[in-house]
C-alpha cells in the first residue's frame, strides 16, 4: 500500500470531518476572492466621487464581517481536521503496536528497539502530518488558486492574468526538484534519529553497567556523534525545504512586475481602471499562501511518504511465527517432541539436532546440560517463539501450531532466564495479566515463591513501586516474585528457564518441591544448572549440542551405567565445589 491509498482509505473512513473541513475551507476561499473585488469597487467609487460616506462605512462594515467569517471558519477547519488526523495516528500506532506483540524473538534480533519507537512517534508523526495538514492546506491552496485566476481573469481582464502567470510553469519545475532532494533528505533525518534513539534506549537500560567499566564518557562521545549526525541530517532536510520559499519569492516579484508593466499601460490607455488594478494587485497578493502552500504540502508530504516507507516495511513484514491455528482451547496432556530440528537465522550450527523427548503430564523434568546445549531453545518451541525447521512439537497428541498462540500461551505460565518487572507495586507485578486476584491470592503466591517475607520487609511492603524493571529489587527478589506470578496462572504447563540462578540452592529446592506438591496435574520443565536442585525432578534429561545424551532418574544417572556420563562428572564436580565452599 502507499500512501495516497493509506490517505484515501482513511478519508473515506472519516468522511464527514474531512467534508467539514473541506465546506469551510470553501468558504474562506470565496470569501477571500470576494474581498479584493469589493475593495476594487470601494476604490473606483473613491476615484469617480461617487461613493457616499454612508455606503464607504457599510461597505468597510462588509469588508469586517468577512475578516470576522474567515476568522471563525479557520479555526473550525482546523478544529475537524486534526481531530481526524490526530485519529489516523492512533491507528497507526495501534496497529504498530499491535504488530510488535505478534512479532517473534527473530524479528527483534534484526531490529534495534530505539528505531521501533521511532518510528512510533517521529515517523507517524510525518504521516499524520502528510494525512492532515498537507491534505487540507493542499485542498485549500489549490481551491484559492483555481478562484483567484478565474476572479483574475473574468472579473479583472485575461490578458493581465495570463502575464502573471507566465513565471508559474518555472516555479512548478523548481518545485519537482526541490522535493525529490526533500523526500531523500527526510528519510535520512527519521533514519539517523532512529539510530540517535536506539543508542539512549541502550544507554538507559545499562547505565549501571557503562558506569561500572567506566565508560561514561564513551558513551556521552558516541551520543554527541550520533546527535549531530541527526541534527546535519534534520538540518538538511530544511535547506532543502527553505529553497521552497525563494522560488516562490521570485516567482511572484517576476508576476508582480510583468502585472505592473502590463496594467499600467492599459490605465493609461483607458482600457483599465485604477481599482481594477488594485484589486488585481490584490489578487496577486493571494496567490502569495497557493504558493506558499504548495511548498509546504510538498515538504510535508514528502517527509511523510519517506516516513510510511520506513513504516510500511514493519507493518508488512511476514510474522516469524504464522498464528494461523484454529483450535482455542488447550487441553492438558503429555508433550511429546519428535525429531525436531532448528537453527538460528545466521548461526553457524543447529540449535536441535532430532530431538526426541516424550513428558508426562503432571511430571517435573529438569533439563541440564552445557551452556549452548539446547535446553532454553526447547522452551521457546513450547512457547511457539521458533518454529522447528522439521520434526514436530504436540500437546496432547495435538501439533501445537494447530493452536492459536493466544490460547497456546495462555495455557503456559513461563518465568524466563531475566524475568522483567514493570514500574508498578510488587503486588501489581504479582497480578499482572491475572483479573478477579484478591490480595490473599497474591500472598499465597509470594509464599509459594518464597518472597513473602522479603516483601514485607519493604518500606510498602505488598504496596512498594519497584521501578524500571524491578530496579528496586535484588536479582533473587525479581525472579521470585516472576515466579510468583506464573503460580497465580491456573496454567496446565509451567516453564522455569534457568529462573532460579539468583538464589541460594536450598531455597530453589525449596520452591521446586513446593511445586511438586501443590497441583500433581501441572507439568513442570525446569532448566538449571545446579544439578542438586534437580535431583527430586521425575525425570532428568541432558541436552549436549542439540542432542538428548542422557535420561532418568537422579539415581538412573548416577548408577554404574552411567558413571562416565556427563550428568555423573558434572555432580561430582558441584558436591566438590559445594563441600569447598562450605569448608
Amino acid at each position: 500500500m502507499t500512501l495516497p491509498q493509506l490517505v484515501r482509505g482513511f478519508v473515506r473512513r472519516h468522511a464527514v470531518a474531512y467534508t467539514g473541513a473541506g465546506v469551510m475551507l470553501a468558504g474562506i476561499a470565496l470569501l477571500t476572492v470576494w474581498i479584493p473585488r469589493h475593495v476594487g469597487h470601494i476604490v473606483d467609487g473613491l476615484v469617480a466621487h461617487t461613493l457616499p460616506a454612508s455606503q464607504l462605512w457599510q461597505d468597510i462594515a462588509w469588508l469586517a464581517v468577512a475578516g470576522v467569517i474567515i476568522y471563525g471558519l479557520r479555526v473550525g477547519w482546523r478544529i475537524r481536521l486534526y481531530a481526524a488526523a490526530y485519529r489516523m495516528g492512533v491507528e497507526l500506532r495501534e496497529r504498530l503496536y499491535a504488530r510488535f506483540l505478534l512479532h517473534g524473538p527473530e524479528f527483534y534480533h534484526r531490529r534495534r528497539t530505539g528505531d521501533l519507537m521511532a518510528l512510533a512517534t517521529n515517523d507517524i508523526d510525518a504521516i499524520e502530518q502528510a494525512s492532515g495538514e498537507a491534505l487540507l492546506a493542499g485542498f485549500d491552496g489549490s481551491l484559492t488558486l483555481v478562484l483567484v485566476v478565474i476572479a483574475m481573469s473574468v472579473g479583472v481582464d485575461w490578458r493581465l492574468a495570463c502575464v502573471a502567470l507566465v513565471p508559474f510553469p518555472f516555479m512548478a519545475f523548481a518545485f519537482w526538484r526541490i522535493s525529490r532532494h526533500v523526500h531523500d533528505r527526510s528519510r535520512d533525518a527519521l533514519e539517523t534519529f532512529g539510530a540517535l534513539n536506539d543508542h539512549v534506549q541502550e544507554a538507559l537500560a545499562g547505565v549501571r553497567t557503562l558506569r561500572s567499566l567506566g565508560l561514561e564518557h564513551r558513551s556521552g562521545a558516541r551520543f554527541a556523534t550520533l546527535a549531530t549526525a541527526a541534527s546535519d541530517a534534520a538540518f538538511e532536510a530544511q535547506r532543502w525545504e527553505a529553497r521552497y520559499e525563494p522560488a516562490v519569492g521570485t516567482t511572484l516579484s517576476i508576476a508582480v512586475v510583468l502585472s505592473l508593466a502590463l496594467g499600467g499601460r492599459l490605465v493609461w490607455i483607458g482600457e483599465l481602471t485604477i481599482g481594477q488594478l488594485t484589486s488585481f494587485g490584490l489578487y496577486l497578493g493571494q496567490l502569495i499562501w497557493p504558493m506558499f502552500a504548495a511548498g509546504w504540502v510538498l515538504a510535508l508530504w514528502e517527509r511523510g511518504r519517506a516516513a510510511w516507507t520506513r513504516l510500511s516495511a514493519v507493518l508488512d513484514e511476514p510474522l516469524t511465527i504464522s498464528d494461523s491455528g484454529r483450535r482455542a482451547v488447550v487441553e492438558p496432556g503429555p508433550l511429546v517432541l519428535d525429531a525436531v530440528c532448528l537453527t538460528y537465522a545466521g548461526a553457524p550450527v543447529q540449535a536441535l539436532r532430532e530431538l526426541s523427548l516424550a513428558i508426562p503430564q503432571g511430571h517435573t523434568v529438569a533439563l541440564v546440560g552445557p551452556t549452548g546445549a539446547g535446553k532454553s531453545t526447547v522452551l521457546r518451541l513450547l512457547l511457539r517463539q521458533w518454529a522447528p525447521q522439521s520434526g514436530r512439537v504436540e500437546w496432547n497428541g495435538v501439533d501445537i501450531g494447530a493452536y492459536r498462540l493466544d490460547a497456546l500461551r495462555g495455557a503456559i505460565a513461563w518465568v524466563p532466564q531475566e524475568p522483567v518487572l514493570f514500574s508498578a507495586t510488587v503486588a501489581g507485578n504479582i497480578a499482572l495479566g491475572h483479573r478477579g486476584v484478591t490480595r490473599g491470592h497474591i500472598e499465597e503466591a509470594a509464599r509459594l515463591a518464597a518472597v513473602h517475607e522479603d516483601i514485607l520487609r519493604l518500606p510498602d511492603g505488598y504496596d512498594t513501586v519497584v521501578g524500571e524493571r524491578g530496579v528496586t529489587l535484588s536479582g533473587g527478589q525479581r525472579q521470585r516474585v516472576a515466579i510468583a506470578r506464573a503460580l497465580l496462572a491456573p496454567s496446565p504447563l509451567l516453564l522455569l528457564d534457568d529462573a532460579l540462578s539468583a538464589v541460594d540452592t536450598e531455597t530453589q529446592r525449596r520452591i521446586l518441591a513446593t511445586l511438586r506438591t501443590r497441583d500433581g496435574s501441572r507439568t513442570t520443565i525446569v532448566v538449571s544448572h545446579r544439578l542438586s536442585a534437580v535431583a527430586d525432578a521425575d525425570t532428568i534429561v541432558v541436552l549436549r549440542n542439540g542432542r538428548v545424551v542422557e535420561q532418568g532418574t537422579h539415581a538412573e544417572l548416577l548408577g554404574p551405567d552411567a558413571a562416565d556420563g556427563w550428568y555423573a562428572r558434572q555432580w561430582a564436580i558441584q558436591q566438590l565445589e559445594a563441600t569447598i565452599d562450605v569448608d
